[in-house]
């Protein structure tokens, strides 16, 4: 019978989470849905000087925004709990003194001093076959040795001991047959002085205790793929290997390197699913969230960064995406982030949702600034007048808020040079019309009351759609009256004449 497939996403609490780390999320999450299986969050805490407080509770509020909720996680639980690997502490020496005795690790005495010199000498330097016969471990101390630093609790870790002049092959499922040479491979750390394993001990051991059926990760961890191959079999573990998927990079918009939190800062654009402050510098880094994204659009894009379904379909929900995706449609190239690629697709999502899905969010930008709503009805009228016109959420403060608060200023430079008392005689009698009927109707009257006055309907719009918004955008300038209402645009033209003279 086929296993029962089962993914983890498994972030450090280091910080914020970069949009590859939901990537990573989200087509674990795709696959583990489309074959009904199981979607955990594991949190890898194993390195506690780069731990962050508050980081793990904004993993987990991101993934819930992003409408990717854990069926195990540490706040969840589940039959394989604990989820966070400091709670695991325990269940990893027994792993690395298995090593030990097999011959497939040693311990290593070395301090941090004698590290240090050795790197300071060879600045290329690392801990593996070509020299770890010089250093001060079980290899090269007496058995005798070896067991009195022990007895002692001298501090030590414990490496891995990678073969000479092997091969570790594996099947990725994005890349096909990979292939390292051992001896291109240093003898990683497995276990720490304070007992903490490393991620390379610490995956594995876990991997295999949770049944984890495909391990998704970036690229970035190829390199580290043969330490683990030969963990597994070192171990004993190998018929339960998971089956690896090394996804791609998202690129920096030139596609030159990896995208960082830094190339965002540079080029003025999020690269953090939601905002995040550093607990010890107090600094905020926007999130998409924050800046006016629907979790609908981030998902989609992220999708669409190394995936496709092999269709011009750009627009996926979630249950479209868990439907369609595939393994076989992920590139195997790294996908460049295209920051106007991804406000166009919030722009379509903006489009395609009805007022009553965005009320909320638009309602929380416009009191942010101070434009307060009172008037839910004609409110849901506004949102779907306006969405068009909106890349982002908070895009609605600007094309929005002067339905609900009067402009204090004007775009007068665009009206003021053509303006005469002909127009001020204009707009002061159509400011005492009746202002009845539909939009079409209140155009008509608007057109006729124009032609008594011998001017042209194009000379007055512009004039017009300034004095009810304060500029030259909105829909249309009709469909506004009808919503400010006759008393509200009354006093806007008043108002405004007195600007424009």
């Amino acid at each position: 019978m086929e296993k029962k497939v089962r993914v983890r996403f498994a972030p450090s609490p280091t910080g914020g989470l970069h949009l590859g780390g939901v990537r990573t999320a989200l087509f674990n999450y795709l696959f583990a849905k489309q074959h009904k299986g199981t979607f955990i969050l594991r949190v890898e805490d194993t390195d506690q000087t780069r731990f962050v407080a508050g980081a793990e509770e904004y993993i987990a509020a991101c993934l819930e925004w992003c409408g990717m909720k854990p069926d195990e996680s540490p706040d969840l639980g589940g039959p394989f709990a604990p989820y966070r690997q400091s709670e695991r502490k325990a269940s990893y020496r027994q792993y690395a003194e298995k090593l030990v005795a097999s011959g497939h690790a040693y311990y290593a005495f070395d301090t941090p001093e004698e590290l240090d010199a050795k790197r300071k000498a060879a600045p290329n330097f690392l801990y593996g076959q070509a020299t770890r016969m010089e250093m001060r471990n079980s290899l090269t101390l007496s058995r005798a040795e070896v067991e009195q630093l022990l007895e002692q609790n001298t501090p030590h870790v414990v490496r891995i001991k990678i073969p000479e002049n092997e091969t570790v092959s594996f099947f990725d499922q994005i890349r096909g047959h990979v292939s390292f040479e051992t001896n291109l491979v240093d003898d990683k750390v497995l276990l720490k002085a304070d007992g903490m394993p490393t991620y390379h001990l610490a995956v594995v051991a876990d991997d295999r205790a949770m049944e984890i059926t495909h391990v998704f990760r970036g690229e970035e961890w190829l390199p580290s793929a043969p330490i683990h191959i030969l963990l597994w079999r070192y171990l004993g573990w190998e018929d339960e290997m998971p089956e690896w998927v090394h996804l791609p990079l998202i690129l920096k918009p030139d596609g030159n390197g990896k995208l960082s939190k830094r190339d965002g800062d540079r080029l003025g654009f999020p690269v953090y699913a939601q905002n995040w402050t550093d607990p010890k510098t107090g600094d905020l880094t926007k999130g998409f969230r924050e800046l006016g994204f629907m979790p609908e659009a981030f998902v989609n894009l992220l999708a669409m960064l190394g995936w496709n379904d092999g269709t011009d379909q750009e627009i996926f929900s979630l249950e479209e995406l868990v439907e369609k995706f595939s393994l076989d449609r992920i590139s195997k190239a790294g996908a460049k982030f295209d920051y106007e690629k991804a406000k166009w697709y919030n722009h379509e999502w903006i489009k395609r949702a009805p007022a009553s899905e965005l009320a909320v969010s638009v309602k929380q930008v416009l009191a942010a600034a101070d434009v307060n709503v009172t008037d839910d009805e004609n409110f849901h009228t506004v949102i779907e007048l306006v969405k068009d016109r909106c890349n982002l959420i908070s895009d609605f403060v600007t094309q929005s808020s002067y339905f609900f608060v009067a402009p204090k200023e004007y775009d007068v430079a665009s009206v003021k040079p053509k303006w005469n008392e002909q127009k001020t005689a204009f707009f002061e009698a159509y400011a005492s019309t009746q202002m009845q009927g539909n939009a079409q109707e209140l155009e008509a009257e608007f057109k006729a009351l124009a032609a008594e006055h011998q001017l042209k309907p194009g000379e007055l719009m512009l004039p017009f759609r300034v004095m009810l918004v304060g500029g030259k955008f909105g829909p249309g300038v009709f469909d506004i009256a009808i919503l400010l209402g006759k008393t509200e645009v009354q006093r806007r033209i008043k108002h405004a004449i007195e600007a424009f003279i």
